[in-house]
């Protein structure tokens, strides 16, 4: 069944999105993405050439994809900030036949090297100005004048979306995510009691669509429901407030850097999150003291889940659960989860595992790996995530860190969110990171990153004596860096790669 079918049930006169200012309604949704399918089939698009999207979170973004989708092809959602040489990587790496381009997109785009993509045909642009005089650009405003297309039926096995990620094979790659696996994980988010959508309810989108928790846990949950979403292209905390506000928001998914922001900014009144019912935190860890602040200051319970963009991508939830503070709760209804040792068998209770994931929203593969080779999948179906988890007598599930990320001291395996628990505990620290570095005798050694609190200070000396208190010594950084921010991706999560890549060892 083609994914593009969720929009089908809804009234034609209920709000869909909320962009730049503007509502579509259902009705005149399912026209524009019928017609810009139509537009895209006659430049030639035809069932599963890959269609890229450079662009915002806004309406351009989502009739484009519902109309790629409608037409077989395959979206490949990707960042409109990347500078013009890793854009003309991911094109290139998955034969973009297509590229739809948003406003703030034009001139990285413009900067690639089009003779290195000999595939890409087509440039669709959103804005029609940049159309003029240039033979090489299609305006979007045309293709939507084209007649209505049928839906092309896809099988549930057939790629929908190529996302690129990190996930659990290190380098990013464009993973494949079915029409079956995005489907089944809208509905698997929407089994939580909890999280069943009610008419009226209106659902923030500021994390990136180009990011899979954006593009299907968010969009396509709130588009399979028939209820709307409020587009936001940039996460501004006092702006974002305001909106939430404004459009009776009443469920809002963000990271934990939003989280943070919003309750720590001054100035916002007490009834600021009246409308929220649902509130979820995802993508890293939610400091114990973010989620009670936000109780103390707007009566707002944020609940913490788990996903990955290989299982489409939420896997467990705290939604509706009395769980301890720090669980990511438990798997959704169709969702499995095991806890494994090294030589893949399953942990005891209060033991340390890495997480495997089975499930139907589990994905195809990594794009370019030979059929039934991918890495991260056994035999029978199990993803292996990377993640290390543990679980309590409860069965409620709780995230101790990245496998990949581990690091291990002259054989003693080091989780760098351990010591960064530690460090966090020291008054003068408000952000850290710990990394791992080639160290000529124990292997590895232990690389701390540290930021300051505005206003304190501290010394490398003090750091040790710290971390020596609360550690055993393998466990202590053997060097600590001050910086002055720490490098973070769009979903909230240290960028470790970039810490071990950018200061010598």
């Amino acid at each position: 069944m083609n994914l593009a079918t969720i929009l089908d049930p809804h009234p034609d006169d209920a709000p869909a999105l909320i962009s730049r200012g503007r509502t579509t309604s259902y009705g005149v949704l399912r026209d524009q993405a019928a017609r810009l399918a139509g537009g895209l089939q006659g430049l030639g698009i035809e069932p599963g050439d890959r269609v890229a999207l450079v662009c915002a979170n806004n309406w351009y973004f989502v009739v484009a994809y519902l109309a790629a989708l409608r037409a077989g092809a395959v979206v490949v959602p990707l960042n409109p900030l990347n500078p013009p040489r890793a854009l003309q990587g991911q094109l290139a790496v998955v034969g973009a036949r297509a590229a739809i381009v948003g406003p703030s997109a034009g001139s990285a785009l413009a900067s690639v090297d089009r003779a290195a993509l000999p595939e890409l045909r087509h440039v669709i642009s959103t804005a029609p100005e940049a159309t003029s005089g240039d033979d090489d650009l299609v305006a979007l405003d045309d293709l939507l004048a084209a007649e209505p297309a049928p839906l092309v039926e896809r099988d549930d096995d057939d790629v929908a979306v190529l996302m690129f990620t990190s996930g659990t094979a290190g380098a990013p790659r464009p993973a494949m995510l079915g029409h079956g696996n995005l489907r089944a994980n809208i509905d698997q988010v929407l089994s939580v009691p909890q999280a069943e959508r009610v008419e009226g309810d209106v659902s923030l989108c500021v994390l990136p669509l180009f990011h899979i928790m954006g593009l299907n846990a968010i969009l396509g949950v709130a588009l399979r429901a028939g209820t709307a979403v409020l587009l936001m292209e940039r996460f501004d905390p006092q702006s974002a407030a305001e909106a939430i506000a404004r459009h009776r928001v009443t469920l809002v998914a963000g990271a934990p850097a939003m989280w943070a922001a919003w309750a720590n900014l001054p100035g916002l009144p007490a009834d600021a999150f009246a409308e929220v019912r649902v509130a979820t935190s995802g993508a890293a860890a939610l400091p114990v003291e973010v989620a009670e602040r936000m109780r103390e200051r707007f009566a707002v319970e944020v609940v913490e889940g788990y996903g990955l963009t290989e299982a489409s991508p939420v896997v467990t939830s705290a939604l509706g659960l009395d769980c301890k503070r720090g669980s990511i709760g438990s798997p959704l209804d169709g969702v499995e989860v095991r806890l494994v040792d090294a030589d893949d068998e399953d942990v005891l209770v209060g033991d340390e595992g890495e997480i495997w994931v089975r499930g139907a929203n589990v994905f195809l593969g990594y794009w370019g790996d030979p059929e039934g080779q991918c890495p991260a999948l056994t035999g029978d179906g199990w993803l292996r995530t990377g993640d290390v988890g543990v679980v309590d007598d409860d069965g409620h599930l709780f995230l101790v860190d990245r496998a990949k990320d581990l690091i291990i001291v002259s054989g003693f395996n080091v989780f760098p969110a351990e010591v960064e628990d530690v460090l966090l505990e020291h008054p003068s620290i408000e952000g850290c990171a710990v990394v791992g570095v080639p160290h000529p005798y124990s292997g590895e050694a232990v690389k701390a990153f540290v930021v300051v609190a505005p206003g304190r200070s501290v010394e490398e000396d003090d750091v040790n004596t710290f971390c020596a208190s609360h550690l055993p010594r393998y466990k202590c950084p053997e060097k600590v860096l001050f910086v002055d921010e720490l490098p973070h991706g769009l979903t909230g999560k240290v960028l470790r790669r970039e810490l071990r890549d950018a200061v010598p060892t």
